[in-house]
């Protein structure tokens, strides 16, 4: 099972706060956000297979390879094994689409979602730089690969700590666990088209930075689309919104979360009761 850390109240109804990381981090990038969640909500934090102190779970069958579904259920086994029935959701980066399978591998369990830095759509960008990824992963170091692509997505001077944070972390990461990972870029494309046309309705908030210039305009488009979502723009911010303006984002996305938080408390009581 994943390696995982948790922190509650001791309010038994307090609403379950699950932070979902990004290919290459870990849970420590949610360092900036612990303190302020966990006066008002249970929080959980994962560490993604093959990242910070998760090692690798893949079964021999998936030796070779794993894809969306497979990491997304790791995520499913940890509620299940703390009894959290219902949970909001945080992600950032590739962890908003892990968030957004969830939604559709197992609605019930989801209350609501913010999206930091999602990914909705790749643009031509992305596509040429996945691409290219796939072409040279095998020849080019890994780290340089990975480098290379943090400072595409996060290329100004104000997105140094953001782009430092997440490449210290990638070097963590096994240089065969990075191909597993590097091989769901195949996978994107359609699963991406596929959550754009299907609309879960749950309600689900965006939080973007508005240097985010590689992603945002299609959340633009998304929020249009789709029922239950909204989006904020953060100024003076890029794709990784919650480290660039921590204030922000929390004091957003917790406000956000309050006003959500109804649906969860009584589910998530009465499951324990019968757990119990």
């Amino acid at each position: 099972m994943l390696h995982y850390k948790s922190y509650e109240l001791d309010d038994p109804a307090a609403p379950w706060v699950v932070f979902v990381h990004g290919a290459g981090g870990s849970s420590s990038i949610w360092f900036l956000q612990i303190k302020e969640f966990i006066r008002h909500f249970n929080v959980l934090l994962v560490d993604l297979r093959g990242h910070g102190k998760s090692k690798s779970i893949a079964t021999h069958k998936e030796d070779r390879h794993y894809d969306f579904e497979d990491i997304t259920r790791d995520i499913i086994e940890v509620l299940d094994s703390l009894k959290i029935e219902k949970a909001h959701f945080i992600g950032i980066s590739l962890g908003t689409i892990l968030i957004r399978n969830l939604s559709e591998i197992a609605p019930g369990r989801v209350c609501s979602m913010v999206m930091g830095g999602a990914i909705i759509r790749l643009n031509i960008r992305a596509k040429v730089l996945v691409t290219l990824g796939n072409m040279f992963k095998r020849f080019v170091p890994y780290m340089w690969l990975y480098s290379f692509f943090a400072w595409i997505i996060m290329p100004s001077e104000r997105h140094k700590k953001s782009r430092l944070l997440f490449v210290n972390e990638a070097k963590k990461v096994a240089q065969k666990e990075f191909m597993r990972w590097f091989r769901l870029t195949y996978e994107i494309t359609p699963l991406l088209k596929y959550f754009e046309e299907k609309d879960t309705g749950i309600p689900t908030l965006y939080l973007m930075g508005d240097e985010d210039h590689m992603f945002l305009p299609a959340v633009r488009y998304i929020i249009t689309r789709h029922t239950n979502s909204w989006l904020e723009v953060i100024g003076n911010s890029g794709h990784v919104c919650n480290v660039d303006q921590p204030r922000e984002f929390n004091t957003r996305a917790i406000l956000f979360l309050q006003k959500m938080s109804s649906c969860s408390s009584e589910d998530n009581s009465r499951f324990r009761l019968a757990a119990c």
